[in-house]
C-alpha cells in the first residue's frame, strides 16, 4: 500500500479554505456579482492553484448556500431576493433566541455574568463590537462586515452550543451576501448601518436577556425595512 502524507493532505485542506475565504471575501465586498458565472479553471488561473482546492471550495461555498453549481457552466453567484433575505432574518432570530434559552437554562458551557471566563471572553467581544460600530458610524461596509462575522462568532461561543454558533455564522454570512448586493448601490452608508453591538454586550453584561432581546428585535427590523427599502428604490 502506497504511503499517505499528511502533510500534504494538511496543505491541500488548508489551500481549500483559504480559497474558499477569499472567493467568499469577493462575494461580500461586490467583486462577483449575483448571476457572476465562472468554471473552476477560471478561478485555479486566478489564483494559480491547481483545479482540484477550487473545485472543492467551490462545492463547500455551494453547500452554504453562497454559489449555484451548473454541470454545464460551472458555478455561479447565488442571487437571493428580498424574501430570502427575510427568511434569514427570522431563522437569525431563532437561532439567537435558543442561544437565549440554553443561557437561561444555566447550560453547562454557557459563559454567564457571573463565570470566570467571563471577563475575558466579554472583553474580547466588546473590542470586535467597538471595531464594528465605528465602520458602522463611516459607512464602510467591507471593514463592518469583517469586525461583524467575528463579533457574532465570538459572541456566539460564549452561549456554550457550538452548533448553533455555526449555523448563526452561516446565517450571518448568507444575510450579508444578500444585503450587499442592495447597500453596495448607496454612495454613502453612514447612518444607515445598524451599530448596538456594545449596547448588546452590556445587556448580556449585566444579565438583562429582556433587553437584549429587544436590541436584537430592533436590529432585526432595522435591516429588513432597510433592505426593503432599498430594494423597491
Amino acid at each position: 500500500m502506497p504511503r499517505s502524507s499528511g502533510n500534504g493532505a494538511v496543505t491541500r485542506s488548508t489551500l481549500r479554505q483559504q480559497i474558499a475565504d477569499a472567493l467568499r471575501d469577493e462575494v461580500l465586498a461586490g467583486r462577483l456579482q449575483p448571476g457572476q458565472e465562472f468554471t473552476v479553471k477560471e478561478i485555479a488561473e486566478q489564483y494559480g492553484v491547481s483545479a482540484t482546492p477550487v473545485r472543492e471550495a467551490l462545492v463547500d461555498l455551494s453547500a452554504q448556500g453562497l454559489l449555484e453549481a451548473d454541470q454545464h457552466r460551472g458555478f455561479r453567484v447565488h442571487e437571493y431576493s428580498v424574501e430570502d433575505f427575510r427568511g434569514m432574518i427570522e431563522a437569525r432570530g431563532l437561532v439567537i433566541e435558543g442561544m437565549f434559552v440554553a443561557l437561561t437554562e444555566g447550560r453547562p458551557n454557557a459563559v454567564r455574568p457571573d463565570d470566570p471566563r467571563a471577563a475575558s471572553l466579554v472583553a474580547g467581544v466588546r473590542r470586535r463590537g467597538e471595531e464594528a460600530q465605528r465602520a458602522a458610524a463611516a459607512g464602510d461596509l467591507t471593514v463592518l462586515i469583517g469586525y461583524d462575522l467575528r463579533f457574532w462568532r465570538e459572541l456566539g461561543a460564549c452561549f456554550g452550543n457550538p452548533y448553533l454558533a455555526d449555523f448563526l455564522h452561516r446565517l450571518r454570512v448568507q444575510s450579508w451576501v444578500c444585503a450587499v448586493q442592495h447597500l453596495r448601490r448607496l454612495t454613502d452608508l453612514r447612518g444607515e448601518l445598524w451599530a448596538g453591538h456594545t449596547e448588546l454586550v452590556d445587556a448580556l453584561i449585566a444579565g438583562d436577556n429582556d433587553t437584549a432581546r429587544a436590541i436584537i428585535a430592533r436590529y432585526n427590523a432595522h435591516s429588513v425595512a432597510l433592505i426593503e427599502r432599498l430594494a423597491s428604490g
